[in-house]
């Protein structure tokens, strides 16, 4: 089996097993009686992330640390430029104050914090710890805020025990396909790599970062054409904070030794992705909206980037 085949079932495998934790996992939420806009912001956005952290821990012990940095860093380029571009592109995307507020700042820290911990060229244990710290901190703030509108609202609960026991399986069973993707897909990920002579980073940074991004386009896309913004809005905001903090930091935390942040991660993919995020309060907050132009602006700064990519680096 070639090694571009071995990718794409990987990819497809985990596109698939994302999809079925989402879909089961929202709908245990709601037997659960939790809000909607919560779902969205921890279910959604912790089962779109999945990939990401099977990703990052089959890399990190294959000692191919720059994958799993690189696929971050990309996943998250991949979220706010594109993901986020597209959407405003289909409809222009009002924001709410507490996005605005919360979500905004806690994305933008979260980049901050990630560049400054790997300024010395890589990520340490102390270092993963100091990322779980900021997701648990992020993920009690939304517990919290669950349980609030879940109150407020009096969202009732589903009574079922025969359907809840059949969407447990199948939502253990999509983390199962997930892992057994994200073995397949780093394998046709780093053969791939050697065969053209790229690094892990590079691999990470582009196939494997729009690849493991799939079920946030899904998601989002769906959520605009349906009309439901704030979910769509949260789920991409939400991931982007758990792919740094309560992805990556557990990837550090399991590796065998130090996991390298490459040169040139450092100097171009982060600073960007951290400048993108620095920018991103001035303009959402004006209008609190982001409008289709701006929108297309941030679709073609990173086509841009993936052009140069290619031709600098591959």
């Amino acid at each position: 089996m070639t090694a571009t085949l071995i990718l794409v079932i990987g990819l497809g495998a985990l596109v698939a097993g994302a999809e079925l934790v989402v879909r089961q996992g929202s709908a245990l939420a709601a037997r659960l009686g939790i809000h909607p806009l919560v779902v969205g912001m921890t279910v959604v956005s912790l089962g779109t992330s999945l990939p990401e952290l099977a990703i990052g821990i089959n890399a990190a012990h294959q000692g191919n640390g720059g994958l799993a940095v690189g696929n971050i860093v990309g996943t998250n380029l991949v979220n706010v430029l594109l993901i986020l571009g597209v959407s405003a592109l289909l409809r222009p995307v009002d924001f709410e104050r507490r996005t605005l507020r919360f979500d905004l700042p806690v994305m933008t820290g979260a980049a901050v914090l990630l560049l400054v911990l790997g300024v010395d060229g890589s990520l340490s244990t102390v270092d993963g710890v100091w990322l779980c710290c900021y997701g648990g901190l992020y993920l009690a703030a939304l517990t919290i805020e669950s349980i609030r509108k879940s109150r407020a609202d009096r969202l009732p609960r589903q009574r079922d025990p025969r359907r809840f026991r059949t969407r447990l399986a199948m939502l253990v069973a999509g983390l199962v396909v997930i892992v057994l993707g994200s073995e397949l897909l780093v394998e046709g990920a780093v053969d791939i790599a050697r065969d053209i002579g790229v690094s892990d980073a590079v691999i990470g940074l582009t196939i494997v970062a729009i690849g493991t991004s799939a079920p946030e386009l899904v998601t989002t896309v769906v959520s605009t054409i349906r009309g439901s913004r704030s979910i769509a809005l949260g789920n991409l905001l939400g991931s982007s904070v758990f792919n740094i903090a309560l992805i990556l930091g557990p990837t550090v935390l399991v590796a065998p030794g130090r996991v390298p942040v490459p040169d040139d991660v450092l100097a171009v993919d982060l600073l960007l992705l951290v400048a993108t995020a620095v920018i991103c309060i001035p303009l959402f907050w004006t209008h609190r909206r982001l409008s289709r132009i701006e929108g297309g602006m941030f679709v073609g700064t990173y086509v841009a980037y993936i052009v140069w990519l290619v031709a600098a680096r591959i």
